[in-house]
Order: C-alpha cells, then structure tokens, then sequence
C-alpha cells in the first residue's frame, strides 16, 4: 500500500490550523500541525515531508527564515498563506523558494486545488529528471560526470567552455547573443566585453572540431549571436 502524503502545517492560529489539517486528511493526506516556528523546526528534522503549508507571521522563527532553511536542504514544495496581501512580501517569498503564495481569508476549494497541482507538479519532477545526457551529431554531454566526448573521443573543456556546450545543448534551436552566453554561463552582468566571450568560443569550437575538422558544430548568426548548426 502506499504510503500517505505528508504535510506539514504552519500555522500559529489554533483555528486555521485545525481547518487546514482537516482539509488535508479529507483529501487524502497526512496532516501534522505546528504552531510556532520552533515547533515547525523540530518537525523538519524528524522525518521526510512531501510539502509544508507555511503562515509568515509566527512566534519563534518567523516564516521566511523557516522557507530559507527548507531551500538550504532540498525541493520540499511550500505554499505560503498569509494575511499579509502586499506585492513586495508576495514578490519576495517567492523569489526566496516558496511555490505559491495564498493570501488570507482564503476559500478551501482553492487551497485544496493549490496543494493538488504543487504535489502533482513535483511528482512529474521526480518521475521526469532533467536528461542526463545531451546529445548533437556525435557530441555527447554528460551532465552527471561532467565529461564531453566527441566521435567517442573524451575532450577536456574548462568550466566555461563546458557551460557555454551545456547550454547551446539544452536549447539546440535558440540564438544566443554574447550578452546571453556571457549573463548564462559567468553568472554576471555583460559588460559589452565581446573578447571574453569571442575567445571561449574560438577556443571550444577547436576543441570540438579537433578529431572533425569538416564538421561545423556552432555557427554564427551575424548581428545575432550563436546556435547549434
């Protein structure tokens, strides 16, 4: 038989609490509740939760200091109900990791179906990992052991030779400008430096085409940027 769905809620007010445990058991979860956030802390670390209904306001920890530390240890999806309705706090919570965000008072219909598409969305995630392995002509990209081979010959690529491959890889189809490549793969803002860019890219289109010299890999798309050929 399989085993229940786990949710833990966060919740100070007895009322609510109790109103969103007895939703979730009739849906057919498992509802545990706590009232503070040191309660909610001692919960995380007793045992594995599918997904954590979250207030912000609470005693102890405060609910974005529980949600940092729920990202810190892995994907638990958390849905965030609060009274607090400005854009800036639903901006922020959910920049900061939280899925959804539902402000108080709140209609159970709607809550029940939030709780529903998160936990279905996670379990495609589970089901569907992101791909290994990408694969273009004879390039083969192997995103678990970070090794790139070409024709089967292993070619040793630099860190940002390798993220530039992965990410024209992962969307053989767009056109990437400098600005793109250099935002994607250094994790900075693009300066118009167009050498830093221009250099990689030389370097990694030798690198793959060493053991294939007629065979065209990259290509440039003139006053755009670059793609896969």
């Amino acid at each position: 038989m399989e085993e229940a769905i786990r949710i833990l809620v966060v919740e100070d007010d007895d009322a609510i609490n109790m109103l969103l445990c007895k939703l979730i058991d009739k849906n057919g979860y498992k509802a545990q509740g706590a009232y503070s956030g040191t309660e909610a802390m001692l919960y995380l670390g007793q045992g594995d939760w599918q997904m954590v209904i979250l207030d912000l306001n609470l005693p102890g920890l405060n609910g974005e200091e529980i949600l940092k530390v729920i990202r810190e240890k892995g994907e638990i999806p958390v849905i965030v109900i609060s009274a607090r309705i400005d854009k800036e706090t639903k901006i922020n919570v959910l920049r900061a990791g939280a899925d959804d965000y539902i402000t108080k008072p709140f209609d159970l219909d709607e809550v029940a179906a939030r709780i529903a598409t998160n936990l279905r969305r996670r379990k495609v995630a589970i089901i569907e990992p992101k791909n290994s392995q990408l694969i273009h002509k004879n390039i083969c990209l192997d995103r678990d052991t970070k090794e790139v081979s070409v024709g089967g010959i292993t070619i040793t690529l630099t860190v940002r030779e390798y993220g530039i491959l992965e990410l024209l890889l992962t969307y053989p189809k767009k056109i990437f400008s400098k600005a793109n490549l250099f935002e994607s793969v250094w994790g900075e803002d693009y300066m118009g430096d167009d050498n830093t860019v221009n250099v990689h890219m030389s370097n990694l289109r030798n690198k793959l085409g060493k053991n294939n010299p007629n065979e065209e890999y990259i290509e440039t798309i003139w006053g755009m940027g670059y793609r896969l050929k």
